[in-house]
């Protein structure tokens, strides 16, 4: 059990908790609500933008970031809201697509989006905002649940524009899927998706949660403050009986893994 569920099963219902940017309520007994959200700025097709990104590739990654950090967390993703500083055609549109596309992957239904435009005022640059709605209950809840000593994991090769160049379908990063298929390993008993802080900023967060030390280990494939970006690779705290096997059954889920080191 972890600190987050001791204060959401000791609080009133409908009382809001947060822990790792994400917010959380419990509704009932055991019923709990879960909501994640991302942003981006300055990255689209418009003429002022600083990155030049074509739409729908931008909504998928935007929807992307919460989605993952959703199922993350142990919720289902229930209701994806865009709400998008740009003209509904044709910007928009094409966002929307990228945005239904990606909850579609994440098992939301075209019903489960919606979403709100600019269609008011002319806008020069792209402004994205994502919230992910999801459902849990107490006993599937994923974070915090890892206790000292365990073994980390980098599923995933952690990219951010524009340093690097990759689209949504790059064979070596992470998606929701994916992210999903790795939380059902043996072994494997939380996961972090790596954001703009980078990775071993992401493994010290990953440890101070589980009230434990990080301990890197010498041969990282990536420098230490690598940006995620768009939550391109997750840390996955695995089992210490368990690194092994879990390592050999990473590659067939679709995403490279390196062994980062240790929480004691």
């Amino acid at each position: 059990m972890s600190e987050l569920v001791d204060r959401l099963r000791s609080g009133s219902p409908w009382t809001v908790h947060t822990e790792r940017d994400l917010t959380y309520f419990r509704v009932d007994d055991t019923a709990v609500v879960v909501v994640a959200c991302d942003s981006d700025g300055g990255l689209g097709p418009k003429p002022h933008d600083t990155v030049h990104v074509e739409g729908e590739v931008l909504g998928r990654f935007a929807a992307r970031v919460p989605l993952l950090e959703c199922v993350a967390a142990g919720a289902a993703p229930l209701v994806v809201v865009d709400t998008l500083s740009v003209e509904r055609d044709p910007t928009g549109t094409s966002i929307i697509d990228g945005v239904l596309a990606e909850a579609a992957a994440a098992g939301v239904p075209p019903d489960g989006v919606t979403g709100s435009t600019e269609d008011n005022v002319p806008t020069v640059a792209t402004g994205v905002g994502v919230t992910v709605i999801g459902r849990s209950t107490l006993d599937r809840l994923r974070v915090g649940t890892a206790r000292p000593p365990f073994q980390v994991v980098l599923f995933g090769r952690p990219m951010s524009a524009p340093a690097d160049l990759f689209g949504p379908d790059h064979p070596e990063i992470m998606t929701v899927p994916k992210l999903a298929a790795a939380l059902a390993v043996d072994g494997v008993v939380e996961v972090l998706p790596i954001g703009s802080s980078g990775v071993a900023t992401e493994f010290a967060a990953m440890a101070r949660t589980a009230g434990g030390r990080p301990e890197f280990g010498d041969d990282w494939p990536c420098e230490r403050d690598q940006s995620g970006g768009p939550s391109t690779a997750a840390l996955l705290a695995v089992a210490p009986d368990r690194l092994a096997p879990v390592l050999a059954e990473l590659p067939a889920l679709g995403c490279p893994s390196w062994h980062l080191g240790r929480v004691v």
